[in-house]
């Protein structure tokens, strides 16, 4: 779909009032909501008043002085952007007064500006230089011998975008873009009078500032005076292709510039429903990796992995993977191999591979790396509201009065919508964090978090319990709420449940490490503070109890009301782009696409008669279970799209064995990954860019991906596995994306009414889509009532994790992300963003890192019961004594190697977040082993003689 390269800008935000006012805008009526700007109103009575500091994305600040305008029976000019429409005015935009004053306003910002237009990176696209020929200026009279600052050096620090302060005009557009927009608050006019500067802090490079380079200032800029250096490479793009980011969970829109084939610039699209406008440094500037001269465009073979790789054509490939997993199941069994889709691909694609395994393979062992991070919730809401995805829209928090973030942390991993809820936090509303580390969100720029839960790793479920004792023992249970809408029965064993002593938060306290008087406060606050939401994230799902911590989520949102209206809900932040999508089209050995059973002889019967085929009701092997039969010796091929299991599955060592003992591995990726060591067929896979077919995000938002450019390997995923599907003798025909779209929504009742026209004419569109919902679908879940009917309390009690401190393992590990680099790191790991962060540290608190004799950027040696690994250190105290940090988006720190096979009772998502370790101190990498050994010694000879002193 091409689109216009420059959206209708209407200078002010829109208002929303349901008053509505009537005026004049140069003889044509024009009816606008009240608090509209004269600017605004103009636009809607097809003016343009001219403008320069004014744009729709921020507040307007009436500094340029060229939107004068008159109005009738008022003295002076007033500035449109800052004068609210009233009824019965008579507004005049054009008059021979105002174009001499406009002209006059024009000529002085011109006397201190470069005139290289013509070589200008900007020309074409300046909008200085457009208001320079609607006021009609042709010379300027003074300035260029006087003091100006022409001589201004660039700063050209950030790899993505330079800052030019001889073309400044100082508008305050990219000021006010920090602030309001994405909240970083990075940006200044330092200065007075003519010295006046836009500034990155206290005048340093950007690079050295706080600015998180989320591109709000250098799309809000109206000149070249923050342009990308790709545009100042490449020139002005001469169309636009509209699709959806293929980073995060927050699934933004964006407009791919072009020009021909090549994308020049990726513009966050005004009209995004996830994203409004706004982006982060991932969507908008590190997409250079799809041209990364490290991507694979021809497929390859090896008979081992031993050998080295062999380029073919893809017929070879494709035939050569069919025969082998012919006759693996010929000599091992129709069970013996099994595929893995992924959470980057489109829906359409992940579909595909799933239809592949159950089709052409004749099982069910199909998994998804989405179960390794969400499958809790899946389970978790489908057991207490019926339906397993988040109940609100992102823009649903603007009207949170209270917001509760459990073990997420938005600013890093869904950075667009931490804009939005810092925005709102900043207007007012109170904030609870619940996380063992002191995220960015606890304190920053006009921002304090009303209440900071710092527990320990593992002890989730405790602490939710503890809250809801607070709830039911202190009368704070939205009675009427759960008498109209909750299953009684369950509600009053829950309340029981809860009200025990044994859950108060003073009982707890030992167990959580978070001070009662803080839970208590908490729990008031998210009671009775108004509409509450909660947002959690992996630090949730993660865990031995992530499913019962999810059950004990939705019991406290539906013990006070909190579900079924906008403003409040449970929301799972997804990891990746397709998170969400991925689940919903049937990537669990047990489940088809909709989350039905195939034990389910109806809906199966649905599946046989459309595929033409019948299938195994038995439910197939996880992948955990895959590589326990793999190490059996029973599972001896897997078909892996679009994932690096070998970098991102927990126990590093176990999941290299089980992928050293099968016959024949498929791994379809852009680049050789970890897993692909072990592979025996490489085949190209493409990115975002080169494909047609929809993601959905954590919103259960379908949006479109748009293909704008050919893929470099020859064919998009999906036609990848329709090839190999076709070769293995399962007939796939479809011609495009939207063809196996119809037949999900002819198969789903939740997508019934999911088409491309639909998506394409409104942006998006939400499931459940169809014919009950609506044409858009359904925003908020749980309105009126839960899609089981009634809300159903379970149970949680805590039971502790498995991985427990001891004298060997002192600390507990936990895992996250961070802003610059994005899940396994294959994608940023290819762009600049690893100027930011180029290595995985680990975090540690002063006081143990004091013990360790640790120093800031040393490097430590790390075990646990799985493995060991070397990273160099932080020392922080964002981290809590006792628990250490790190992120895993680099192979080579190998975070997972030290990761457990500990797993959540439920639904076997790993428990990465809590793992047992040492941190010991290392002059090299190369010397842990030995310092670990000398550690052991050591500590075994305090342990006996402590023995020998208390006779234990």
């Amino acid at each position: 779909m091409l689109d216009h390269l420059k959206a209708e800008d209407y200078g002010t935000p829109k208002r929303e009032s349901e008053q509505e006012v009537t005026l004049e805008i140069d003889g044509a009526s024009v009816t606008v909501p009240k608090g509209t700007s004269l600017m605004r109103a103009a636009v809607g009575a097809g003016r343009r008043v001219p403008k320069l500091c004014a744009t729709d994305s921020v507040e307007p600040f009436g500094s340029c002085r060229l939107c004068l305008v008159e109005v009738e029976g008022r003295k002076g000019f007033p500035a449109s952007c800052t004068t609210p429409a009233e009824a019965g005015m008579k507004v005049r935009t054009q008059t021979p007064r105002l174009q001499e004053l406009r002209k006059g306003v024009m000529e002085l910002y011109i006397s201190d500006h470069p005139l290289d237009c013509l070589t200008c990176s900007a020309n074409g696209n300046c909008e200085l230089q457009d208001m320079a020929g609607v006021t009609g200026l042709r010379n300027v009279r003074y300035g260029f011998k006087g003091a100006n600052h022409l001589d201004a050096k660039k700063d050209e620090s950030n790899p993505y975008f330079t800052y030019d302060a001889s073309k400044c005009i100082v508008c305050s557009r990219c000021v006010r873009a920090c602030e309001e927009q994405q909240g970083t608050f990075a940006l200044t006019i330092s200065g007075r009078g003519f010295e006046s500067r836009v500034s990155p802090g206290q005048d340093q490079p950007f690079m050295e500032s706080e600015c998180v380079s989320c591109g709000a200032c250098v799309e809000a800029c109206p000149t070249a005076t923050l342009q990308e250096k790709t545009v100042i490479e490449l020139g002005q793009p001469e169309h636009s292709v509209l699709t959806t980011c293929a980073y995060c969970g927050v699934g933004c829109g964006f407009k791919a510039e072009m020009k021909g084939n090549q994308v020049v610039r990726m513009v966050p699209w005004k009209d995004g429903k996830a994203n409004e406008g706004h982006s982060c440094i991932k969507g908008r500037f590190a997409w250079g990796y799809a041209t990364h001269q490290d991507r694979i465009t021809k497929p390859m073979i090896r008979k081992s992995i031993t050998e080295p790789w062999r380029e073919v054509s893809w017929e070879e490939a494709i035939g050569y993977a069919a025969s082998e997993f012919r006759r693996i199941q010929a000599r091992h069994g129709r069970e013996s191999i099994g595929g893995i889709t992924s959470s980057r691909c489109t829906n359409e694609e992940t579909y595909l591979v799933q239809k592949l395994v159950r089709a052409a393979f004749g099982n069910n062992n199909v998994d998804t790396c989405a179960r390794v991070c969400h499958s809790p919730t899946g389970y978790g809401l489908g057991q207490t509201f019926g339906t397993s995805a988040g109940t609100q829209t992102f823009k649903s928090v603007e009207k949170s009065d209270v917001i509760l973030v459990i073990g997420a942390n938005p600013a890093a991993a869904h950075p667009v919508f931490a804009s939005r809820m810092k925005k709102r936090l900043r207007q007012g509303a109170k904030l609870i964090v619940i996380d063992p580390r002191q995220i960015d969100l606890v304190k920053s720029p006009h921002i304090q978090a009303a209440f900071h839960l710092q527990l320990r790793p593992g002890t989730n479920v405790a602490l939710v319990s503890a809250l809801a004792h607070v709830v039911v023992t202190e009368g704070l249970l939205a009675q009427d709420y759960i008498a109209e809408r909750c299953d009684e029965k369950s509600f009053l064993q829950w309340q029981e449940f809860v009200a025990r002593p044994e859950n108060s938060p003073e009982a707890m306290e030992a167990i959580t490490g978070v001070p009662a008087d803080l839970v208590r406060g908490a729990a008031r606050l998210y009671a009775t503070g108004g509409n509450a939401a909660i947002y959690y994230g992996l630090g949730v799902t993660e865990h031995a109890q992530g499913s019962t911590m999810v059950m004990g989520i939705a019991n406290l949102a539906m013990a006070t009301g909190n579900v079924g209206r906008e403003g409040v809900g449970v929301n799972p932040l997804r990891g990746q782009n397709n998170v969400q999508g991925s689940c919903d089209m049937g990537s669990f050995p047990h489940e088809l696409p909709g989350y039905r059973h195939i034990s389910d002889s109806t809906v199966r019967g649905t599946f046989e008669a459309a595929w033409g085929v019948a299938l195994d009701a038995e439910p197939g092997l996880r992948i955990p279970n895959m590589f326990h039969a793999a190490l059996a010796g029973s599972f001896k091929g897997l078909y892996c799209e679009g994932e690096d299991i070998v970098q991102s599955d927990p126990d590093t060592q176990h999941v290299a064995a089980a992928l050293s003992a099968m016959e024949c591995i498929v791994v379809q990726d852009i680049f050789l990954n970890e897993t692909a060591k072990y592979a025996h067929v490489f085949l190209p896979g493409s990115s975002f860019l080169e494909k047609d077919g929809t993601f959905t995000n954590a919103e259960r938002r379908i949006s479109m991906v748009r293909k704008v450019m050919k893929p470099l390997g020859g064919y998009a995923d999906w036609e990848v596995t329709q090839l190999l599907s076709n070769a293995l003798g399962y007939p796939m025909e479809y011609t495009h994306p939207r063809e196996i779209m119809a037949e999900i929504a002819a198969l789903t009742p939740t997508f019934a009414g999911v088409t491309y026209e639909k998506i394409a004419q409104h942006g998006s569109v939400q499931w459940p889509c169809n014919e009950e919902t609506g044409e858009l679908g359904t925003p908020i879940m749980h309105v009126g009532q839960f899609v089981r009917g009634k809300g159903r309390f379970l149970i949680t009690r805590y039971v502790a994790s498995d991985e427990k401190v001891t004298l060997k393992y002192p600390l507990l590990l936990t895992t996250g992300r961070i802003l610059s680099q994005y899940n396994v790191g294959a994608q940023t790991r290819r762009t600049p963003n690893s100027q930011w962060h180029s290595e995985d540290r680990l975090e540690i608190h002063p006081h143990d890192a004091e013990d360790r004799g640790i120093q800031d950027g040393d490097w430590v040696g790390i075990s646990s019961r799985a493995g060991e690994t070397v990273l160099r250190a932080l020392v922080t105290e964002r981290i809590q004594p006792g628990v250490v940090y790190t992120t895993f988006h680099f192979p080579e720190s190998g975070a997972n190697v030290i990761t457990t096979d500990s797993s959540d009772w439920a639904t076997n998502c790993p428990e990465y977040k809590v793992t047992a370790v040492q941190v010991l101190p290392v002059a090299q990498p190369s010397e842990w082993q030995q310092a670990y050994a000398r550690f052991n010694r050591e500590q075994l000879g305090h342990l006996e003689a402590a023995s020998a002193v208390t006779g234990k």
